[in-house]
This record gives structure tokens, C-alpha cells and sequence, in this order.
């Protein structure tokens, strides 16, 4: 008996343990692939959006159905660098779907054809539903990660503050009551220092696993969207 082997199916690289994750350099590369798929998922929604308005506005002229081709080879050209991306940043491949076959010979020939392409078209709708994803993820992600290791480190520049802002400590809050008395609140005692400095150790070590979670989606879409069928 032969086994099948599916086209998705890769040799898995074992994540790293939790306390390991947040040095570990599967965790950037999630990170970075984050981070560089906000403008890439914003120049493929602009470019689908206008293409596809433009020549659905056109498409009474006929000059409307070669606009429509370009979007949906270009979608299908954005989809391969996503495919490469995941790949290289995510140790996911994808296979790719099978190139574009023509009937019919010439211009109008290869017009039809990619007009008919469904990997066009899902790659095409794979860069509109994506970027609300992309946004969500490099904000959480940018969040998570500054505020982590900013806080998990406060105990090394807890002496900023005095030196150079006059206060005792990080102004957690301030406020003036109604009855016109002030009131500010400082981080200074060690116990204190020490807790916020676990606090953000907790976020540190909590950060790999929210952007893990947040590329997981990305990788379901290029599997279902821009994958072979």
C-alpha cells in the first residue's frame, strides 16, 4: 500500500519551548512577516480595488475586459509572493496552482483565459479580505512586542525619570479631585519596580504566541486562497 502524501504536507519544525520563544528566531521571522505584510497587503488591495472599479467601468467599451485580465494577473503574481513569503517566513509551503492555459490563440485569446482563471480570482479576493487582517495583526503585534519588553525592562531606566524629569518614579496617573487637591501616583519602591518588571516579563513571554496565532489566520488564507486545487 502507498501512503498519499497531501500537497500541503512539509516536514514540521517543532516550536520553540515557552521560555525560549521570545529569543528565538522562528518567533522574529513571524514577526517580520507581520510586520512587512501591512504595506504589501495595502499595495494589493489599492491595486485590486482600482483595477477591478476602473474596468468594471470600462467593461461596456470591451477596453474594460483587458483591465480586468491585468488585476487578475497581477493578483495572481501578488499571490506567489505571499506563497514565498509564508514559505521563507512561516516554514509553510504552498503549492502553487497550475499555470494559466489558453484555448484560444492571440490577445483576446489570453484576455478570456485569465478572465476565466479561478486563481485569479481567488487571488484577487484573497488581497481584498486580507488587509483589515494585515492592519489588525501589525497593531497587535507592534503593541504586544513594544510594550513587553519596555515594561519587562523599566528596572534598568527606572533612574531616567528622577534624573532628568524630577519625579521619583514612572507617573502611573495624576489627577486634581474637585476639591482642587492634586494627587500623582509614582512607581519608586522596589516591590513595585520588580512587579511591573514581571508584568512585562508576562508580556514578553505571552507575545509569541499572539503573533503565532495572528499568522496562523495568514496561513489558512494562502492555503485556501492562493493554493493549488
Amino acid at each position: 500500500m502507498t501512503a498519499s502524501t497531501s500537497p500541503y504536507s512539509h516536514p514540521v519544525t517543532p516550536r520553540p519551548a515557552f521560555w525560549r520563544a521570545p529569543f528565538s528566531a522562528s518567533t522574529y521571522r513571524e514577526v517580520g512577516f507581520v510586520l512587512t505584510g501591512l504595506p504589501i497587503a495595502l499595495l494589493g488591495f489599492v491595486f485590486v480595488v482600482v483595477l477591478f472599479s476602473l474596468g468594471l467601468g470600462l467593461v461596456v467599451t470591451a477596453l474594460g475586459l483587458p483591465v480586468l485580465a491585468l488585476m487578475l494577473t497581477a493578483s495572481r503574481g501578488l499571490g506567489a509572493l505571499d506563497r514565498e513569503r509564508v514559505r521563507t517566513l512561516l516554514d509553510t509551503p504552498v503549492t502553487a496552482p497550475g499555470p494559466l492555459r489558453s484555448g484560444r490563440r492571440g490577445f483576446w485569446g489570453g484576455v478570456t483565459a485569465r478572465l476565466a482563471d479561478p486563481a485569479g480570482w481567488r487571488a484577487a479576493l484573497y488581497q481584498v479580505l486580507m488587509l483589515p487582517w494585515a492592519i489588525a495583526s501589525f497593531v497587535i503585534t507592534v503593541v504586544f512586542l513594544v510594550t513587553g519588553w519596555v515594561v519587562a525592562l523599566y528596572p534598568a531606566y527606572h533612574w531616567v525619570f528622577e534624573r532628568y524629569l524630577d519625579w521619583p518614579g514612572y507617573r502611573v496617573v495624576e489627577f486634581t479631585n474637585g476639591k482642587g487637591e492634586y494627587y500623582a501616583y509614582y512607581v519608586t519602591s522596589p516591590y513595585q519596580i520588580a512587579a511591573v518588571s514581571v508584568v512585562g516579563i508576562a508580556l514578553v513571554l505571552l507575545t509569541p504566541k499572539i503573533v503565532h496565532g495572528l499568522t496562523s489566520v495568514h496561513r489558512l488564507a494562502v492555503r485556501g486562497l492562493l493554493g493549488a486545487r
